[in-house]
């Protein structure tokens, strides 16, 4: 008898089942949540391993183990059952069958700064629809995009992008100094290039923000030494404030409590912010773009550089 052909097309109940298992770290454990039997599930995994051509998962003592196919499918299965779950809710959405959902992927800094009076806004005028943020880091926020795991992504523009994208404005970064920093004295402006010979708060790498104050500094020819580093905007002008060297943060970005430390730099960085989307704009990206464009957007003032992400 001949062998049946595979099925043209990914069964994305099989792919979630998979991700489950993955997630739980056993068969047993995965087919209690689904309520299904643990050779039932087994068998389901089967039939997907044979979709793919090879084995996605070992077993060993502490559990299931990813294979080296397995480990390379885990972040395309995130994406695929996120886009098929937008898609699905973006349908239902325009079918009148639910609120729906909106889902924005951007950098934690943008979250935690320049998007939080869109996202009040957005409440105010869309109470019915919910609004989802993701973070991600620099290097991965397009790619994240591309692949459908959000409406629309804001962050630097991305290069060679092909859906639709629109330009927002820039932001400027500022500095928070230690406290009694000589600096400090006369309430104006920070020449960059004073600060060569410090200790900086900075960034972990792979933190879209340590390109930023990497590419600011040698605008003016140095490279800041550290004293500490962090992951998180916030942490830094808090660590800046509190005496551990200074920080170069996003205005929006800056503590209420720090102001009494935070100048603007010269010359002026600031970095580019753009909105994107892997296909059409959605309505409810369209909804959110209309609010975003409602705001007041820095314009580079005179003598300002632009600062990249590489």
């Amino acid at each position: 008898m001949a062998s049946r052909e595979r099925e043209p097309f990914l069964n994305l109940r099989l792919l979630r089942y998979w991700v489950l298992v993955v997630e739980e770290g056993s068969f047993t454990a995965a087919a209690k949540r689904l309520s299904i039997t643990q050779p039932s599930l087994s068998q389901q995994i089967r039939s997907l391993e044979r979709w793919f051509g090879g084995p996605l998962l070992t077993r060993a003592p502490s559990g299931t183990v990813l294979t080296p196919a397995g480990r390379a499918l885990l972040p395309e299965a995130h994406a695929i059952l996120a886009s098929a779950a937008r898609a699905r809710r973006t349908t239902r959405e325009a079918l009148g069958l639910e609120a729906g959902t909106l889902e924005i992927a951007s950098y934690s800094s943008l979250a935690a700064g320049r998007l939080l009076p869109a996202i009040r806004r957005w409440h105010e005028v869309h109470a019915g629809m919910t609004i989802r943020v993701r973070e991600f880091i620099h290097r991965t926020l397009a790619d994240s995009v591309a692949r459908g795991v959000a409406d629309l992504g804001i962050g630097a523009p991305p290069t060679r992008w092909t859906g639709p994208l629109e330009h927002l404005g820039y932001e400027e970064l500022v500095v928070v100094l230690p406290p009694n920093d000589p600096l400090l004295a006369d309430g104006g402006p920070v020449a960059l290039e004073a600060l060569s010979a410090r200790e900086w708060v900075l960034y972990e790498r792979g933190v879209g923000l340590a390109d930023l104050v990497s590419s600011a500094c040698a605008h003016v020819g140095f490279q800041p030494r550290i004293a500490v580093e962090t992951s998180h905007v916030e942490a830094a002008a808090r660590l800046a404030a509190a005496g551990l060297g200074p920080a170069l943060v996003p205005a929006k970005n800056a503590p209420p409590e720090a102001s009494p430390t935070v100048r603007r730099v010269t010359p002026t960085p600031v970095w580019e912010v753009a909105a994107f989307a892997p296909a059409a704009w959605s309505s409810a990206a369209s909804a959110f773009l209309a609010i975003l464009r409602e705001q007041e957007w820095e314009q580079p003032p005179a003598g300002a550089f632009v600062v990249t992400l590489r």
